[in-house]
This record gives structure tokens, sequence and C-alpha cells, in this order.
């Protein structure tokens, strides 16, 4: 046998090692290859975490290999299979051929699941040899949680033969029970709404896990598509680790969701969570990235008593696929599987070509880099697009005589997703793949009736992310790493600043800070200032729509336009219906900073090939970070005479669209 854990080497008599193996938020991401790009990645892909789990099975007795969700949806094979090729009968989705190779003891599914509806679920399911549990979405409603008619069965019980140190054999009942956000239901309700119902995940939790150790559960796996958020989240919150760790039936959970790794020291260490050491209220717990990043490990020592089988030690670890190089490059820590690799070449090879087809042209780079603080070529393009749907849509009515805005974020800005995380497209041809990688996600098109009052919670929810700067400091961090980049909406249509030396108004969950903070200034349409009574169409996604149940005032009235149509295929017919695109980036907002100020902003090492477009903000190179970034110190710039403004805003808005020459005509008034 190879090498052993020490566990495994110190078990005795009686004394089980039992190895929890964890796959989290893959995202149909099983070749190690960026389809965006077009180019390989040793930082990605099931194939590679397949290797990692092999040599993990060598060094234990006994294993179980578990997965926490989002394992459908996330890269364009995902896609391609969904929306592109289908099903058809005989045919396996790669993501679950790939997993029926690994030999699954259990999995649960995460809310990326449902993004292309229940009937594409079942079906895409209906090949898997792996059971998959799921306590907290329902098709009925019961009295309570155990007497729901759950979509799946709520948890499994995995009946195994142990040995201990010295070869004997024992039975163990491992008790496996999966829950996944209830805000799924927001989120996609066009699939979900009227079909099937969710729980709070410790409301389900606190019923289900009496019932797992009656049935005779020796120990309990928590297997929760969910993140760690402050110890005071509630039970129906999205992300509930601490709540669902303070359950005393509860051994051990496998996390996920955020996309983060734990143990790590992203976390900040408190009473209820030990980041170096990876517990959670006392609790083992782990978080596996995403992609296929890492493998979350939990290595149990249990003890056979007589009252029952008992934990005594354990550890946890999520171990990397692959490690970053002095210089940002990554250097892969493990070959992919073979077999893995043979079993979804065709799929993957189809989606590479699909991917490879042109759609049209660039005059100019279309990227992200900056996005976070100033005016973006990327937004603007997907707000144009939004628009002229829209506006073709409502052509004729009433509602046409209304102004229309649109309302975009950059998907890739870094972050999380780490340095390669970003839109990168050069002049020249248009491909599929850029279209994906502009807006990688799955969203469909909605367009809201909003008064000027609500535009401004809107925006004042995207000004949010930013911590607050405190005037006269140098190289303060500037965004808020627990705010993701892609909820940081650009509202085209209108011109305003933002101020972030004033508090947030809201956290990142979306919940109200402040009733006083206010950092969006300025806000003008045609260039004069927006009323609270103003009235607007905005262009906007579903699952931003399923976000804003939170502002105050209530972020919308009506929805005047909601279509089946993916955003994704409105920028394509976008781009293919003007064959030549000139990318530009108007002045709708600015980060307003404070003179003898600057802030922190980490973006890759392309973007120093792009300081232009950084219109009123001047950027320092810094050299790079640990985890390969580029890093910026980023400081206002004296603004330039009236004139010299006025030159420059209208050289900057794109003559088809005179509205906006307009505002930035307007503004300097």
């Amino acid at each position: 046998m190879a090498y052993l854990h020490p566990f495994s080497a110190r078990s005795m008599d009686q004394q089980v090692h039992l190895r929890i193996m964890e796959t989290s938020d893959i995202h149909a991401y099983v070749f190690p290859y960026d389809y965006y790009s077009d180019q390989p990645m040793n930082s990605m892909g099931l194939a590679r975490t397949a290797s990692l789990i092999a040599d993990m099975r060598q060094q234990a007795r006994n294993t179980i290999l578990v997965d926490n969700g989002d394992f459908l949806q996330g890269s364009p094979m995902g896609d391609f299979a969904a929306m592109e090729r289908g099903l058809p009968p005989g045919k396996t989705h790669p993501i679950v051929s790939a997993m029926n190779l690994l030999n699954y003891d259990a999995v649960t599914l995460g809310n990326h699941e449902f993004n292309f509806g229940l009937p594409y679920l079942t079906r895409a399911l209906q090949d898997a040899r792996f059971p998959v549990v799921s306590a907290n979405l329902v098709r009925r409603l019961g009295a309570r949680p155990s007497q729901d008619e759950t979509l799946f069965p709520p948890y499994v019980l995995l009946d195994r033969q142990v040995e201990d140190g010295l070869g004997n054999s024992y039975p163990l009942r491992i008790g496996v029970i999966g829950f996944l956000p209830p805000q799924v239901l927001k989120w996609d309700q066009q699939h979900l709404a009227g079909k099937v119902f969710a729980r709070g995940i410790v409301e389900a939790a606190k019923d289900y896990l009496p019932q797992m150790k009656a049935e005779g559960a020796d120990i309990i796996l928590a297997l929760a598509h969910t993140g760690i958020a402050p110890s005071n989240s509630t039970d129906v919150a999205e992300n509930a680790a601490l709540p669902l760790a303070r359950l005393p039936q509860v051994d051990a959970l496998a996390l996920g969701h955020v996309h983060l790794v734990f143990p790590s020291m992203h976390f900040a260490p408190n009473a209820d969570l030990d980041p170096i050491h990876g517990t959670i209220c006392g609790k083992p717990a782990v978080m596996p990235g995403f992609h296929g990043s890492h493998l979350g490990l939990i290595d149990l020592l249990l003890r056979r008593t007589e009252a029952g089988w008992q934990v005594t030690c354990a550890q946890t670890e999520a171990r990397p696929i692959a490690r970053r190089l002095p210089g940002g490059k990554t250097e892969a820590l493990c070959a992919s599987d073979a077999a893995m690799i043979e079993a979804v070449e065709s799929d993957h090879m189809s989606t590479v070509r699909y991917m490879r087809l042109g759609v049209g042209t660039t005059s100019g780079p279309i990227n992200s880099f900056f996005s976070l603080i100033g005016n973006c070529a990327a937004i603007h393009t997907i707000n144009q697009a939004q628009s002229a749907y829209v506006a073709s849509a409502l052509a004729g009515s009433a509602l046409a005589k209304l102004p229309l805005l649109s309302s975009a974020a950059a998907f890739k800005s870094g972050g999380r997703g780490g340095p390669e995380n970003y839109t990168d497209i050069p002049p020249g041809k248009l491909k599929l793949r850029h279209i994906a990688d502009l807006y990688p996600f799955p969203n469909t098109i909605r367009a809201i009736l909003l008064t000027g009052a609500q535009l401004h919670e809107w925006l004042e929810r995207s000004a949010s992310m930013f911590r607050q700067v405190k005037p006269g400091w140098h190289r303060q961090r500037l965004i808020d790493p627990d705010f993701p980049g892609y909820l940081f909406d650009v509202v085209n249509g209108v011109t305003y600043t933002i101020d972030p030396t004033q508090p947030p108004r809201y956290a990142p969950d979306g919940s109200l800070l402040s009733t006083k903070a206010r950092r969006v200034r300025q806000l003008c349409h045609a260039g004069q200032p927006v009323a609270a009574t103003d009235r607007f169409i905005l262009a906007t996604n579903n699952y931003r729509l399923s976000l804003v149940d939170a502002l105050s005032p209530p972020a919308f009235t009506e929805i005047v336009h909601e279509a089946p149509t993916p955003v994704r295929d409105i920028l394509r017919s976008y781009i293919q219906s003007t064959r030549h695109l000139t990318p530009t980036a108007p002045q709708t907002w600015r980060l307003d900073l404070p003179p003898k100020t600057s802030v922190i902003l980490d973006s890759c090492g392309k973007a120093l090939a792009h300081l232009d477009q950084l219109s009123n903000l001047h950027a320092e190179p810094l050299g790079k970070t640990a985890e390969g970034f580029t890093r910026f110190a980023i400081s206002s710039i004296p603004e330039p005479p009236l004139k010299t403004r006025r030159a420059k805003a209208a050289q900057s808005v794109a003559p088809q669209d005179p509205s906006l020459y307009q505002q930035a005509e307007g503004r300097e008034e």
C-alpha cells in the first residue's frame, strides 16, 4: 500500500480512520481548459482532481467521496450540452460521465443545477450512478420538513465495512444529508415558481437529523451547498454553515457555493471559526474552491465505544491541483486522469469547435481590467445589446416614450477567480468564445419600470462594493473581497459619481446597513438631475431582479418585459447585426477620490497596456502579488479645464447614441 495517512498509521484495535473527500462547484469543468481564452489551464478541471482522488484513496483504508453541487452548469461545455446540442436518448451528460467514473458515494444539488429547468436536470441525472440527496427543496410542503415530498431523497445512509488499524472489520453507517440555498427559488423563479418549494437549511436539518440518528446513523456528514457567513446568520440564510454546525448531530461539514477555500486565511478567526485547523463550532469542515481547483479532505479518527462510534480526532485540508509560481504563472501539481479525459474528449472537442465559430469583428479591444473603477467597453457593449433588444420589444407601446436605461456588470473582474479572471478580447475577429467571455451566465432578459428613487437604490447597491476610503490616506484597500465583482452594476443612460469616502449603504448580501449612507451623487439624465418621481425603463436580467428584494425602497414596481431569451444570445445577435463592432466606454460614472488619497486595486498584468482607459484616475503599478495579480495604486488626477472636458466628453460618446452625447454635454454646464 502507498503512504498511509497518520490517522491510519495511529489507528489500533477498534479505532478507524475514515477519510471524507469532497469536490464542489465543478461547474462542468472536466478538462483543464479555459474555453474563453482557448488554451489549457493548469488550475482547473475535474480530470486533475481525479488524480488527487486516486492518490488520497491509496492513503486511507476507509474512504467516501462526495460532491457538493453546482456541477451541471457554468462552463461552455455544460452550456453547449444544454443549449445547443441537448441530451438525446443514449447520450450521457459529460460531467455525469466523468462523475460516474469516480464512483461518488453521494452528491447534493447546488443552485446552478436548476439554470436549465427541472426537466433538463431530471434528464441529466437519469444516467447518474450515484445517489443524489437534497433535504430542503421539495415538491410539496408537509406540516414539518420530514413530512415534505422532496424532489430527491433528503439523505442517504451509507452502510460500509470499515477496517481498524489491526485489520478487523466493523459495520459503520454514515449518514449524508444534502442542502442548498433556499434563495434558489428567486434566482431561478422562471423555472421553479409553483413547481417546487424551499425550506431554510437549518429548519430542515433540525427535523431530519434526529430521524437519521434514529435510523442508525453512526456519524452524520452535512453536505451543504452553502458558505460561511457571520455568526449571526439566520436559519434561512444563503450561507448557513455556522448555525448548521451548531446542531449536535452534525459530525462534519462539506461546504461550497461561495468559491472559497477552507481552511485558509481568507477567513478571520473567531470563537466559532478556526481557519487554521478547519473547524466551525468545533466541527471539522472543508470547502474546496471551484472548478476542481482543490480536493477537500476531512480525516476522522473514530473510536468504537459502548455508546457507539465517536470522533476522537479530526484533520481537514483543501489540497490544490496547482500552485502559483513567482511571476504569476501556474504549475500543475498532478496530471489529468487519462480515463476521464478519454470519456469526455468528444464533448470537449465539440465545445472547442463551437466556441471558435465567428460572429463578427471589433475595431478595438474589449476588456474588464479596470471595470471596477472606471467606464468599461465590455459593460457598455452588453448594455448596448440589452437596450437595443428592449427598445425593439417595447416599440409602439406607451412605455416606449419613457427613457430607456440598461444595467450590466463585468462578470470577470478578478477577485476569487484569480488573475486570469478577466475579459480580454483583442481587436480583430470576434468568435463565440468571446461572446461567452463577455457573458458567461445563462441569465435571461428582463425590463422593469422604476422610479428615480428606486434607480438611486439600485446604484447604491452597486456602490456598496467599495470599502470606506479615508481622505489623505494612501494605498487603502478599495474593494470589499466579500462583494463579488459581478454584482457591480453600471447603468447606461444616466451619469453619476460614486463617493467612496462615505460608508456603504448595503452589505454584500444586499441587506441594508444604514438608511443615512449615500455614495451616489450627481445622478443625472440628459443633463438634468434625476428626481425621485422620475420614471424609467431599465433593461436587466432575471438573476439581478432576484437580488433586489431587500433594497429600500423596493427596487422596482413592475416588470414590463420578460422573455426566456438568454442575454448572451441577445449579445450575439446584436454583434452579428452590426457585423463590425466599434467598442466605446462613455463617461457614465466616475469614482470620486479625494486629492492626496490613493487606493489599491488588483488587476492582471495585461492591464499595464491599457492605462489610458482611466480618464480621471492615475494608476501606479506596484508589482505582483503572491496570488499573481498586478497591483496598482489608484489616485485622482486634477480635472482639466472646462473646454478640454467638453471636447473629451464629446469624443467618448458613440455616434449612434445621441442621448449620451446630450448627457455628457449637459453635465458640464
